[in-house]
């Protein structure tokens, strides 16, 4: 694992954002690329609680459009998925064509948060293991580019955040009794982490560990390293000419002011 390293200095509002609109840019004429060559691509989000997978997905996909850019974040499996396939619920999502699927989670549940809290047992966690770098290794081969970012964030920033979300009206939706035990157990889960790493990082699906102490660095650094791994190029845009509005021909707007949404601005 990454040695934790808190660093203080806050990067300057203006040069996040005018470095993040740069980025964005880039993502969009990307996208044009993904559409006309017909590419597959997955990007796995995880990491550890507070590290802010959901910060770098929304910066990646606030600007693209969602039929090409699709988040996938899976619930706990039901009762029916339990029986199924391990990788079976995550599989009915994979890209077609001209899409890049950004899972928020993903099969690594298993290898983390099931394998610390007991959700699995350990004959599951065996299997997971052992078939795991087999599947991947069969998604690159069909022709999909699988990236896999791991976003870590030391002990004294991951209390920091929880105790912004206790704080924050808007954030006490991300709050669980599952968040305090990733607190009580942040060492099992850096065993766990440690133990994946060991196993999944191959040299057709290898592991990329973002540095998440600051919100703003691991989202410049997370996007701009995804740009560089996917082999795109500029397409050219040739902008269309506008046509001119018609002329009314005798219209006249009626619609009953009973259907208006109140201006309290």
């Amino acid at each position: 694992m990454m040695q934790h390293t808190v660093n203080r200095q806050k990067i300057d509002k203006e040069v996040y954002e005018d470095a993040l609109d740069s980025l964005q840019a880039d993502l969009a004429r990307m996208q044009r690329w993904v559409k006309e060559s017909g590419a597959r691509i997955v990007v796995v989000f995880e990491g550890r609680d507070t590290a802010g997978k959901g910060g770098v997905i929304k910066r990646i996909t606030e600007r693209v459009s969602p039929r090409v850019f699709k988040v996938v974040a899976l619930p706990a499996p039901s009762d029916r998925e339990k029986t199924q396939f391990y990788y079976q619920r995550y599989a009915r999502h994979l890209p077609s064509a001209g899409e890049v699927i950004l899972f928020d989670r993903s099969w690594y549940n298993r290898a983390g948060v099931e394998r610390v809290m007991g959700f699995c047992t350990d004959e599951e966690y065996g299997e997971f293991m052992r078939t795991c770098p087999g599947f991947e290794h069969a998604l690159v081969e069909s022709g999909i580019q699988l990236i896999k970012y791991f976003l870590d964030v030391g002990p004294e920033e991951q209390e920091k955040r929880f105790r912004e979300r206790i704080e924050d009206p808007c954030k006490h939706w991300k709050l669980s009794d599952m968040d305090l035990e990733a607190i009580r157990r942040y060492y099992e889960y850096s065993r766990a982490y440690d133990e994946m790493f060991a196993v999944t990082h191959t040299e057709v699906a290898p592991w990329h560990i973002v540095d998440a102490n600051s919100q703003k660095r691991a989202r410049l650094n997370c996007i701009a390293h995804l740009l560089d791994t996917i082999s795109w190029h500029r397409i050219p845009y040739n902008p269309p000419v506008l046509p001119e509005y018609p002329e009314p021909g005798g219209y006249r707007q009626h619609r009953p002011d009973v259907i208006r949404v109140p201006e309290r601005w």
